[in-house]
């Protein structure tokens, strides 16, 4: 039978729902009595119930005491159900960060429309909280913060949230006296964008004394389980972790076994069985069962050779194909960090940026790119400072006195311009042709039918002056589904049209989806790496898209920020001539 305590935690929650929803303040007042009053009310629930005498308590009248009778007697609150049901659940978890009660959630959702926690987390990373009316940069920092704390039981995380704490434990793995080479393995390995442990491999001697230096590491929250060779611990961050202790002659085969995928581990296996051979985590047999590994095998290297199959990246290793094109010598090289020459999509304090435009350029010079693409937020986005006219003027005399002061750099100068819901950007040709480029995204109307969506993105990729499609399918990983569309026939229109498909390297987004990329590759469309940066810090995202552009299977030759400053001068200029003559 439902307790005191659960009847108190319903009235709160009811409570806070009926202020979320704006309902008389006298209201929820009553219903946050009633909570307290309920633990202190004496005698038994059933027999309150059953007598009537509930309705005598202080504070409680007939519907207070119909609420209870419900509760004792059903174990659930009609009214609570329904107010549940009048939010979206993201908006209800909001109400568990710390410092968020109902007033400000109700402003959050109103107001900027936030409905999860994840569409919290990057509306704070954008500093979209600092100007909204009682919030500011403390308590943007406070919301953060509560964020921070509940994600660390959410079970799933993001690959740029979990990568410090990977490398950190790796290497604390490795000062260890009882343990030999460690190695990180599993999804993290080949980069997937959503992680949910993490997987060591090392070699080991001495199990008893690799465990006993593990526990001792202060990321190390407990050991959960395991023996002999296999142990599973929780961290203090929340996340789950597997330690695999080989000796050295095993540790390649074992790398290569538990880095997976399940898919490429599969099809590696009848790739040995076709040749009468039997791969596992501990080597390559024959038949009989005999080790028919020339000496030790170093590293993974020497594991696909034996298969005569060159290296596959980690990345790769996802059961798509990888084998065979591995076997038919068309692995592509994969586009590195150092391949980016430049970054595009980022933002000043013109909109929503944290920096200025000579701030921007002096992090950009440090990290070693030769240049930017500037792209503040359009009229349009009002929400994040979006540019009206005069500050475009102001804009541009800046963008002008900066190129003269740093004339070995590139500042193009461009405008993240919303996709209207008609398909539409937010500012007539005149002013769109003013710009050395134009980044096309959609922040708003999201829940178009598939068929209204697709129109609105080709319309969009039509226009002669749209440059770049932003995040094309606007999912907030762990937080927003993409909306509804039809990909492949915005990817084709696109390429018709020589329009580069962003991937927004935000770990939020991710977005062109790598699973997406070998499609828009084999269109022959052009993809370019951009950040979204809005402080210092965002301008070293750009990696995060590497990584995904790799598992997309992307060259150097497929990401046009990849071009020199000299090369992407003359490659926005040739189309800025012709939309100029569209």
């Amino acid at each position: 039978m439902i307790d005191r305590k659960e009847i108190a935690a319903a009235f709160e929650e009811t409570a806070a729902l009926l202020e979320l929803k704006g309902e008389n303040p006298f209201k929820v007042k009553a219903y946050t009595q009633a909570a307290r009053a309920i633990l202190s009310v004496p005698g038994d629930l059933a027999d309150l119930v059953t007598t009537g005498r509930v309705a005598s308590v202080k504070g409680f009248g007939r519907t207070l005491a119909g609420h209870v009778a419900e509760l004792v007697t059903t174990g659930r609150l009609g009214l609570l159900v329904e107010l549940r049901n009048h939010f979206p659940a993201g908006v209800l978890e909001m109400m568990q960060v710390p410092g968020l009660g109902p007033k400000k959630v109700k402003a959050l959702y109103e107001d900027l429309g936030i409905k999860s926690l994840g569409e919290l987390e990057y509306a704070c990373r954008e500093n979209r909280l600092v100007t909204l009316k009682g919030f500011g940069a403390k308590t943007q920092a406070k919301v953060l913060q509560g964020l921070e704390a509940l994600k660390k039981y959410r079970g799933r995380h993001l690959w740029a949230e979990v990568e410090h704490t990977a490398l950190d434990l790796a290497a604390g793995l490795a000062g260890c006296p009882e343990v030999g080479r460690v190695e990180l393995a599993g999804s993290f390995r080949r980069r997937k964008e959503i992680v949910k442990d993490l997987d060591l491999v090392a070699v080991s001697q001495s199990p008893a004394g690799a465990v006993e230096c593990l526990e001792g590491l202060d990321l190390v929250e407990a050991l959960t389980g395991g023996a002999e060779t296999k142990f599973s611990f929780r961290l203090k961050t929340g996340l789950n972790a597997d330690l695999r202790l080989v000796p050295a002659e095993s540790f390649a085969f074992a790398w290569h076994h538990f880095t997976g995928s399940t898919e490429h581990n599969t099809q590696m296996r009848q790739r040995a069985k076709t040749r009468g051979f039997k791969l596992n985590e501990y080597g390559l047999f024959d038949q009989a069962g005999r080790n028919v590994s020339p000496g030790i095998v170093l590293d993974e290297t020497g594991v696909f050779n034996l298969l005569d199959l060159p290296f596959i990246p980690p990345e790769l290793r996802e059961g798509l194909g990888e084998i065979e094109a591995a076997a038919a010598g068309r692995l592509p090289r994969l586009i590195e960090d150092k391949d980016i020459r430049g970054l595009f999509h980022v933002h000043s304090n013109y909109s929503d940026g944290g920096l200025t435009l000579a701030d921007l350029i002096r992090h950009a010079r440090a990290l070693g790119y030769e240049y930017l693409g500037l792209s503040d937020h359009s009229r349009g986005a009002a929400y994040a400072g979006g540019l009206d006219l005069p500050a475009l003027d102001r804009q541009w005399a800046e963008v002008l006195e900066l190129r003269q002061g740093n004339p070995d750099f590139g500042l193009f100068w461009g405008i993240e311009s919303d996709i209207l819901p008609d398909g539409s950007l937010d500012y007539p040709p005149q002013v769109l042709a003013r710009f050395d480029f134009i980044l096309a995204s959609v922040h708003s109307h999201f829940s178009l039918t598939e068929k209204e969506m697709t129109a609105r993105l080709v319309k969009a990729v039509q226009n002669p002056f749209t440059t770049i499609l932003g995040h094309p399918t606007g999912r907030l990983l762990l937080a927003r589904e993409p909306y509804a569309l039809d990909l492949p026939a915005v990817l084709a229109a696109a390429a018709e049209h020589g329009v580069a498909v962003e991937i927004n390297a935000n770990p939020h987004r991710l977005d062109l989806d790598w699973r997406e990329m070998r499609r828009a590759k084999d269109l022959g469309l052009k993809t370019i790496i951009c950040p979204d940066a809005h402080s210092a810090s965002g301008l070293q995202d750009a990696r995060y898209g590497v990584n995904a552009a790799r598992k997309g299977w992307l060259t150097q030759e497929d990401v046009i920020n990849s071009l020199s400053r000299m090369e992407m001068a003359r490659f926005l200029e040739a189309r800025k001539r012709k939309a100029g003559a569209g």
